[in-house]
């Protein structure tokens, strides 16, 4: 009874002491809850990483898994409080598990393009192998890996499990690619940011100023493209200085060939602008001399192209006049999971999405689960589906067409940055996803 007649007193008589108190009493709690998940963390984990890489191969009906090896590397850039990814996106996830309670102890989600080339129709015709990888906090103690894949409806599927033990002098500790870096941008610990982490690819030795001069430049552009701009204090970028024998990157339609440290090419599955690398041993390898959360390779070229896979790789050219907003488009798809809202351009997939199940990207829906996807975001009266006629009206709605598909699939803006060449324009409804991530990488 005194402490409930003294707390009133307080908010009655000092309501400036009662204000100091509480926020005072806030951040202890604060403090305490984040000391409590960073001892969660040192139970389980080392401040290092543990990389797992396998082979996935298969048809555009099938799956196998083949370990190939595991590395110890220095750096863990990812946040000590948030391991349990709380987001269901990708293709793919992978969960670890304690061996010895079953303690599930982090997760990510993730895709590549291995689930890309099962759609298209040379995988109905032949077999193919692509190199992956994840990546993990270094665990302390024996765990279990288990990977999962999600079906045609949407479901997960366990598809390869691997017991891991810490102590395994399999564990290999050589580095095969060290190389200096330097920081483009800096705000804090790495565990506290978003950390990023730009990797060349075919910039000579020579070409190394010109590569600190386009970073500066690229992250200019992200840094001031909203929300990425509400964030600037919370996000690190690092740079790698690993040369190419040659400048440039693979262009096999035209016949040109190139010397570069990872292997990147246009015309992946024959499409002329995209532009990627199966070479996920050699990107991780780069990408390993700094702590990281995500991979942006900036090919040293003047050709429209890049491709972005979440929780893989953003890749984007350098000096196309495009560039700022190509790697923008990118990184939306391989930071915050975002899908393509365009319909109308040429593409090898062959019935990418299932209109019968809800799409796990968060900018677009089939309308089977569209209360899971931004419902709650249209205002009062907005038709679904929207018209375009209505844009102006409700520049929140549900527009037909996206995802490769112009029936079938909405979106959720006339136009976007993952629609068209427009820079600094994510609609409402991405940017609410890309502050989500941003949110858990740096919380």
């Amino acid at each position: 009874m005194f402490f409930s007649w003294y707390c009133a007193t307080i908010i009655i008589f000092a309501p400036n002491l009662y204000l100091r108190i509480m926020k005072h009493t806030i951040v202890v709690l604060l403090v305490f809850i984040a000391l409590a998940a960073n001892a969660q963390f040192d139970k389980y984990f080392y401040n290092k990483t543990l990389r797992i890489d396998y082979m996935h191969a298969g048809t555009a009906t099938t799956d196998v898994y083949a370990l190939d090896e595991m590395m110890d590397e220095p750096f863990w850039g990812g946040s000590k409080t948030n391991l349990i990814c709380p987001f269901d996106y990708g293709n793919y996830k992978f969960t670890v598990t304690d061996a010895e309670t079953g303690t599930l102890i982090f997760s990510r989600g993730y895709s590549s393009l291995f689930s890309e080339w099962q759609t298209t129709a040379e995988a109905r015709q032949t077999t193919r192998a692509y190199p992956e990888n994840v990546v993990m906090p270094y665990p302390r103690k024996p765990v279990v890996v288990d990977f999962f894949k999600r079906n045609r409806d949407g479901a997960w599927e366990k598809q390869f499990s691997l017991n891991v033990d810490p102590k395994s002098y399999f564990i290999k500790k050589e580095r095969r690619h060290e190389f200096p870096h330097f920081m483009v941008h800096e705000s804090g610990k790495a565990e506290e940011c978003l950390d990023i982490v730009f990797v060349p690819e075919g910039y000579t030795a020579s070409e190394m100023e010109k590569f600190k001069k386009d970073c500066n430049r690229l992250a200019d552009f992200l840094l001031n493209c909203k929300p990425f701009d509400e964030y600037k204090g919370k996000i690190n970028i690092y740079a790698v200085e690993a040369p190419s024998a040659e400048s440039g990157a693979d262009i096999p339609g035209k016949d040109i060939w190139k010397k570069t440290i990872l292997n990147s090419n246009f015309y992946t599955f024959d499409i002329e602008r995209y532009l990627t690398t199966a070479d996920m041993k050699s990107v991780r390898d780069v990408a390993a001399n700094v702590p990281y959360d995500q991979i942006c390779v900036i090919a040293n070229s003047q050709v429209y192209g890049g491709g972005g896979i979440y929780n893989h790789y953003a890749l984007f050219t350098s000096d196309n006049p495009f560039a700022n907003y190509v790697f923008v488009h990118e990184f939306g798809h391989s930071f915050a999971g975002l899908g393509d809202e365009y319909y109308n351009s040429e593409v090898a997939y062959e019935d990418l999405y299932n209109l019968k199940a809800e799409p796990w990207e968060p900018n677009i829906t089939t309308l089977v689960d569209f209360k899971s996807k931004w419902e709650e975001m249209l205002t009062a009266g907005t038709p679904v589906p929207t018209s375009p006629d209505e844009k102006d009206k409700y520049p929140v709605g549900v527009y037909e067409g996206g995802g490769y598909m112009a029936k079938g699939i909405y979106r959720p803006a006339h136009d976007c940055t993952m629609k068209s060449i427009s820079y600094n324009n994510f609609c409402p409804v991405c940017q609410r996803a890309i502050r989500a991530m941003l949110d858990f990488y740096t919380e």
